[in-house]
């Protein structure tokens, strides 16, 4: 069961900082006040707004509420006083190793139509499993919210056994076009198949059709949809302010990358990369088969990427325009300044020494950031407050 915090509880439910050692906070604990953090770009302050379970995406509706999708199959609706309540009528999903209930994203034009995109693991025949993306229409009914006319829109192909590398991250881009990632479900050669959509990041319309301008729409099928082919795990997408579009993604035994699509590109995966298989084998560099796109940035040792975000918000003028990646086994939020076409790590922001599922910009442009795995915590980072009459200040801890 998941729990949220009440507005006026919310600055009494912060987030135990790495050096705070030993603190605690949630549901029945006595917490500190929130703590204010600085490092290199500045100082932020951190509060504790909830704790899910198995947490995976959130996305924010027009009136503050806050959507949040847990792996089990649950649709969270957080409502703007701190109320949380499970969305009725949630497809059933696959449950079990990186599967389950996936991502969430509102359609452009939610305040009209009220769609709600959600992306799950679908079980298919023969212990065959694959990603799938509904949407549907958030409803209140005099007993909650639920979803109405729910239909799937798009779907894997082929569905195969096992349960890894589902990516499925949504994102609806500034033309209006739905974006997919699509993981290569731990089988390698379908990302360069284009017969298969493992591997690939898509581009739809709204509805899951194609849309004729796509770089392969007259190969028709299951190539009219891609728009870049050759990843491997492509767990997060986002646009920066000029347009451009990023992707990060995790890579095998190192070699986790942060790219810069073009359309109809090919990163090279699994021909290239810049880590070798997990048993050993390896596999050639980038710099091998310069017909393939290489990363704009890549990581070994990993920090196994879980979203990410290009900030546009006015809270943090000091970091428009940067990327933040949710990181899993780097267990931190990761700051990357972009200039252009190129980028660089800038900073790891140590959020209590937890695995970082995914980040998102909220009202007022401060940060939001869901913890991995049960009991795991939504955090809002936002710049400090005012001081106060008396001329106070928050304590300003050491930066990561």
């Amino acid at each position: 069961m998941s729990t949220f915090f009440r507005p006026h509880q919310r600055l009494l439910a912060a987030t135990c900082l790495a050096i705070l050692a030993g603190c605690s906070s949630g549901p029945g604990n006595s917490a500190p006040a929130p703590q204010a953090a600085s490092g290199p770009a500045g100082p932020y302050v951190i509060d504790e707004a909830g704790v899910f379970q198995e947490p995976w995406a959130m996305a924010f509706l027009p009136d503050g509420a806050l959507l949040v999708t847990e792996r089990a199959g649950t649709l969270q609706r957080v409502d703007a006083d701190g109320h949380a309540t499970a969305v009725a009528s949630v497809p059933e999903v696959a449950y079990g190793g990186q599967g389950g209930l996936g991502d969430v994203a509102l359609h452009p034009d939610f305040a009209g139509n009220r769609l709600v995109y959600l992306s799950y693991a679908e079980a298919g025949q023969g212990n065959t499993r694959g990603a799938a993306v509904a949407r549907a229409r958030l409803v209140d009914r005099p007993e909650g919210p639920a979803l109405e006319d729910l239909e799937v829109i798009w779907r894997q192909v082929p569905k195969v056994r096992g349960q890894g590398h589902y990516a499925h991250r949504l994102l609806f881009g500034p033309d209006g076009h739905l974006w997919i990632s699509s993981g290569d479900r731990q089988k390698f050669d379908p990302a360069q198949d284009m017969e298969s959509s493992l591997g690939k990041l898509l581009r739809l319309n709204d509805d899951g059709s194609a849309p004729a301008d796509n770089p392969f729409a007259d190969q028709g099928g299951v190539a009219a949809q891609v728009w870049a082919l050759g990843l491997r795990n492509p767990l997060g997408i986002d646009f920066d302010a000029e347009g451009r579009l990023w992707e990060v993604e995790m890579g095998p035994k190192g070699g986790d990358e942060l790219n810069l699509i073009e359309r109809g590109g090919n990163y090279g995966y699994p021909l290239v990369s810049n880590g070798d298989h997990y048993d050993g084998r390896p596999i050639p560099d980038h710099d091998t088969r310069p017909e393939f796109i290489a990363p704009v940035l890549d990581w070994t040792p990993v920090i196994s990427p879980g979203a990410l975000l290009v900030y546009k918000g006015e809270a943090f003028p000091q970091w428009r325009g940067n990327a933040f990646i949710a990181g899993l086994s780097s267990e931190a939020l990761i700051r990357v300044e972009l200039d252009g076409t190129m980028a660089h790590e800038a900073e790891r922001i140590d959020l209590g020494g937890q695995r970082i599922r995914a980040v998102e910009q909220g009202p007022g442009g401060a940060i939001w950031v869901l913890e991995d795995g049960e009991g795991a915590r939504l955090l809002r980072l936002g710049p400090p407050p005012p001081p106060e009459d008396q001329g106070t200040t928050p304590e300003v801890l050491p930066g990561t």
